[in-house]
């Protein structure tokens, strides 16, 4: 991922709470899962995960919803959009999703998560890596990687 030149930035749909980041996403990533399918309203979910404490919210989040264990997700209590989640499994990521994001053209999506779970009629024409399952073990591993690729850079 190239370094956020001016930042990023989003808002919700009625634009009572916006985010910023200073820092550019770990990575961007389809999920198929009906889970995310529902929680988005959409035959895919797209995300952009960031360090945990990366992205200011403005109300800040407040209170999680969770209906499934390990899993936190926010919600804008005036439009109802999706703000952000966090599943314990990648406890050091927070991921917004890619609609809300101002910059969502120069993002493009670098991997597909539950490929198992992808609508038969759904196409996506890309080179993002497939993976049939959880993407966890690949979305922490990328996190540990930009991390040590950030205190390459301090040291």
């Amino acid at each position: 991922m190239t370094e956020a030149r001016a930042g990023i930035s989003g808002q919700c749909y009625c634009g009572a709470v916006t985010l910023r980041s200073r820092a550019a996403p770990i990575v961007v990533s389809y999920c198929h899962c009906a889970d995310c399918r529902r929680v988005t309203g959409a035959p895919v979910a797209a995300f952009a995960a960031f360090g945990r404490d990366a992205v200011d919210f403005t109300p800040a989040l407040g209170s999680a919803v969770s209906h499934n264990r390990g899993v936190e997700r926010w919600f804008c209590k005036s439009c109802g959009s999706p703000l952000a989640a966090r599943f314990d499994y990648l406890p050091d990521q927070i991921y917004v999703p890619l609609g809300l994001i101002d910059q969502a053209e120069d993002l493009p999506p670098q991997l597909h998560s539950h490929c198992q779970a992808q609508l038969s009629w759904l196409y996506i024409s890309d080179h993002a890596e497939r993976i049939a399952g959880s993407s966890r073990q690949t979305l922490n591993d990328v996190t540990s990687l930009r991390a040590h690729e950030a205190s390459c850079d301090e040291g």
